[in-house]
């Protein structure tokens, strides 16, 4: 049986915190410097205001109301997967599948989203009147103005996303011979 080493080699580092915004675990990355970014201004928005349409409405009567089921799915999915994305970019997962084009899958899921707000935004300020008292009224306004705010949000990324498609008017050819890569794609 082998002994314990009466020896151990121990080394400890502090981070330097102004250099980079990139916290490094063993296997994931915490990227912060996403948070800032517009990408990442944009997905907060979205999981912050997206969470208050699906909670407005949640808590008005809308079981009543069959058009409501429609705004609490497309509002509660485009949550979820916003959320889903939000992780996979911030610690820096998506780096860990190169082999998907994050650039692509970015453009369509806006695209898919904002599509979607539109259809929930319109269903949600018709059905308004709908409500029987004042308090659901209330609830199901603002969640018309928030999903309207939303839709923005989302069609603010689709632009930027497609901008990163299209690589700032370079071609695939010139940034690959480069070298140079944008790390949100």
């Amino acid at each position: 049986m082998a002994e314990f080493p009466s020896k151990i080699s121990t080394q400890t580092s502090t981070p330097d915190v102004g250099s980079s915004a990139t916290l490094t675990w063993k296997f994931i990355s915490l990227d912060v410097g996403f948070v800032k970014s517009a990408a990442g201004i944009l997905m907060v928005l979205e999981i912050a205001l997206g969470l208050l349409v699906w909670a407005l409405i949640a808590d008005s009567h809308y079981h009543h109301v069959p058009a409501y089921g429609w705004v609490m799915f497309v509002a509660v999915f485009c949550w979820i997967v916003t959320v889903i994305l939000f992780v996979l970019y911030l610690l820096q997962l998506h780096l860990k599948l190169p082999m998907v084009p994050w650039s692509i899958v970015m453009l369509a899921y806006n695209l898919g989203a904002a599509t979607l707000y539109i259809t929930g935004f319109i269903t949600c300020s018709a059905a308004v009147q709908s409500a029987t008292t004042v308090s659901d009224y209330n609830k199901r306004a603002a969640a018309s103005f928030f999903a309207c705010i939303v839709m923005l949000c989302y069609g603010a990324s689709t632009f930027f996303s497609s901008q990163m498609w299209w690589g700032h008017g370079s071609n695939a050819a010139t940034s690959q011979a480069s070298g140079s890569n944008n790390r949100y794609n």
